[in-house]
């Protein structure tokens, strides 16, 4: 591994930021609307069958895949949400959340030298995982007000060192959904260039406007994408880390190669509990998505009253903000200065940019919380102006 390139990618990525926004937060009470979780748990049906579980002796190293029944639970709701069929025992791989499916994903699949291409603004992880692959990320910028994926700056971006494509739809931090015309065009770049998309869909019950498409269901791409999602986002139950990959069995094979030498396994008593959560009636899908479009705006409706701009997302826990009406330009300096301006914390999303310039007036506030803490925010945003 080429160390220094590693450590030049490394630096500066968000992790860092979320570390000093959250010792921010304790150090001055202020609300932290910083990282994405939620403060309330998910089902108690669901924490029950975990507790039963850890009482019943469920507390060794499960199967490296996962469980059985998680993995039929899996592809049971991969049929049920998005019509697609997969095997349970090759084609579903139980991982220690999204997080580590990423990385043991871009692992496998990456050799150094090759590239990345990734809409931008990234997750965080992609580029660590990308880097410590030994590939290259090459942004495709999401630019304001829309923030939508420019096709010919796509098609552009390939070159014949290109390997993967990133997908995050709903996407975090901005919110888009892609279109299914988005989508196709970026299917036929892939198919034309023979290329891997690897697409994060750990938002996909999330989402308020559009809908949710994944790009594995679109002719001539089931055999090229390796899916991912989990249960922390979906049924508010984050700190348990239980993820999934779902893929064509000669790609699952290759990540199950590299992730049985990153954890193995994890989360016996978790596993049982979201193969329960993931039956679960669709009245609480729509609960948890009507419940979280409710906060979005609840919260949209404050940013504007403190004059931020705001763009409204689609989908995820998300809403991203303009702070040049409030007489800012730097949002890491406006960060930075607004839990002791005003008691909330909220995350630069230059942090999350290639292109800085882009990023840079750009701050992101997560809306995944209790009704009176985003009322609380709210009241106390409304004097940043």
């Amino acid at each position: 591994m080429n160390r220094p390139l590693l450590a030049r990618h490394l630096d500066g990525l968000g992790t860092t930021i979320f570390a000093e926004m959250s010792a921010l937060a304790r150090s001055t009470g202020a609300i932290n609307l910083g990282q994405g979780f939620p403060d309330t748990d998910g089902p108690a049906e669901v924490i029950e069958i975990a507790v039963a579980a850890m009482r019943d002796g469920v507390n060794q190293y499960p199967p490296g895949d996962g469980i059985p029944d998680l993995r039929l639970a899996v592809a049971e709701h991969r049929q049920r949400f998005r019509g697609q069929t997969f095997d349970p025992d090759s084609e579903v791989l139980i991982t220690t959340g999204a997080t580590e499916a990423i990385a043991a994903t871009l692992l496998a699949l990456l050799e150094p030298g090759d590239e990345v291409i990734a809409l931008e603004p990234f997750y965080d992880s992609y580029a660590a995982c990308i880097a410590m692959a030994g590939a290259r990320r090459v942004g495709v910028t999401l630019r304001p007000p829309y923030f939508r994926p420019d096709p010919d700056e796509l098609r552009a971006a390939v070159t014949d060192r290109t390997r993967v494509i990133m997908l995050n739809s709903p996407h975090n931090p901005t919110g888009t959904v892609l279109t299914r015309a988005e989508l196709e065009s970026i299917a036929a770049i892939a198919i034309e260039h023979d290329l891997i998309v690897v697409t994060d869909e750990v938002y996909e019950h999330l989402v308020y406007d559009g809908e949710h498409i994944p790009i594995a269901g679109l002719p001539g791409m089931r055999e090229r994408t390796v899916t991912i999602s989990s249960a922390g986002k979906t049924f508010s139950f984050t700190g348990w880390k239980i993820g999934w990959v779902c893929a064509p069995r000669e790609l699952i094979a290759a990540v199950r190669t590299t992730k049985q030498f990153l954890t193995y396994t994890s989360g016996a008593p978790f596993q049982p509990a979201i193969a329960h959560a993931l039956r679960l009636p669709d009245a609480y899908f729509d609960g948890l998505r009507e419940d979280l479009r409710y906060k979005r705006d609840l919260l949209g409706g404050g940013l504007r009253a403190a004059g931020l701009t705001v763009y409204e997302p689609q989908g995820t826990y998300f809403t991203t903000t303009d702070i040049t009406p409030l007489g800012y330009a730097d949002g890491l300096d406006f960060c930075r200065r607004l839990p002791e301006l005003r008691g909330v914390v909220a995350i630069p999303e230059v942090v999350f940019f290639d292109d800085v310039e882009v990023g840079r007036p750009l701050v992101r506030f997560a809306f995944c919380k209790r009704v009176e803490v985003l009322e609380e925010a709210a009241k106390r945003l409304a004097a940043t102006g």
